[in-house]
């Protein structure tokens, strides 16, 4: 049973932030949203919610803060980590749609274990050897449909997603060090605060743009509530029940979740080269996460 809740939950934290990046489509291109607008009051909105929640919870908020090391290492994460990742891909679905934006994206992992191999001096595994060809694979379709000399993508939204990319990995392995003496609800709620409040120094929360009506505001509330509290909620209990690699598995469901939602409801098109690309894609993920993990890079 609790195994089934496990995989219950990172379904729909998966499926809510696929969701998510369609709503965010929705408002960019069809309400004049500003993405920095959007990314500002998405992670301060979150920050303040998952902080308040964390503190009801009993958990201390301020030991983090107590240690140095940790201060500059929690800056990092909110300014670099945090806000790259999310204004990144945001500008990724800006220049093209949620969909594309998705799957680019989820090159990440692929790059995490390219990095690991690095820093370990560990060839890489026949699998995931065959996980690299297919993101390759993957993103030369995405990009082209197969044909070298046209892109099927503007070169903005092709240099977003692979940004995106780069800066969910560096979200993933910057903060390891923290999970280890913090809870992470705790460094996700500082880290969203501190990117919101660092882009509010750019871009003011209270110059709002755009048009807003009843859809705006619901697809808003979505956003920060189901795309990013409850979802990020919901996934970190997961790993603790079934564990990261089952939970990272299903976390596939994004795109797909992504893809379909945004092709019924914002009438993305997308063919079959697409398809075929996502495919590549994500059976690269599943092959990545199908390695038995080397003890010395589990661990650090």
């Amino acid at each position: 049973m609790k195994r089934f809740e496990g995989v219950l939950l990172a379904f729909l934290a998966s499926t809510f932030w696929g969701v998510s990046g369609v709503c965010v489509q929705f408002l960019v291109q069809h309400r004049g949203i500003s993405i920095e607008w959007l990314v500002t009051m998405r992670l301060l909105s979150s920050g303040i919610l998952l902080l308040s929640i964390t503190a009801m919870r009993g958990n201390d908020l301020w030991s983090i803060w107590r240690n140095r090391n940790s201060v500059i290492k929690m800056l990092i994460f909110g300014t670099i980590g945090i806000l790259g990742v999310q204004y990144t891909f945001f500008a990724a679905i800006k220049f093209s749609n949620a969909a594309t934006a998705t799957i680019l994206q989820y090159l990440g992992p692929v790059l995490i274990f390219g990095y690991l191999a690095i820093q370990h001096k560990k060839a890489p595994r026949p699998l995931e050897w065959i996980s690299v060809m297919l993101s390759l694979i993957g993103i030369f379709l995405l990009v082209t449909h197969g044909d070298p000399g046209n892109l099927h993508i503007s070169g903005q939204a092709m240099f977003w997603g692979i940004l995106s990319a780069f800066t969910l990995a560096l979200y993933t392995l910057q903060p390891l060090s923290l999970m280890v003496k913090y809870d992470t609800s705790v460094i996700l709620g500082w880290g969203f605060l501190i990117g919101g409040l660092f882009l509010s120094l750019l871009f003011p929360p209270w110059h709002v743009t755009g048009i807003w009506d009843l859809a705006t505001v619901a697809n808003t509330s979505y956003i920060i509530i189901f795309g990013t509290l409850l979802a990020f909620y919901f996934y970190m209990k997961a790993v603790k029940m079934v564990g990261a690699k089952v939970a990272s598995l299903i976390a596939t469901v994004e795109p797909l979740a992504a893809t379909v939602v945004g092709i019924y409801w914002l009438h993305i098109h997308f063919d079959g080269m697409d398809w075929l690309a996502c495919a590549c894609i994500m059976t690269s993920i599943i092959c990545i996460s199908s390695v038995p993990r080397r003890k010395n890079i589990e661990t650090s």
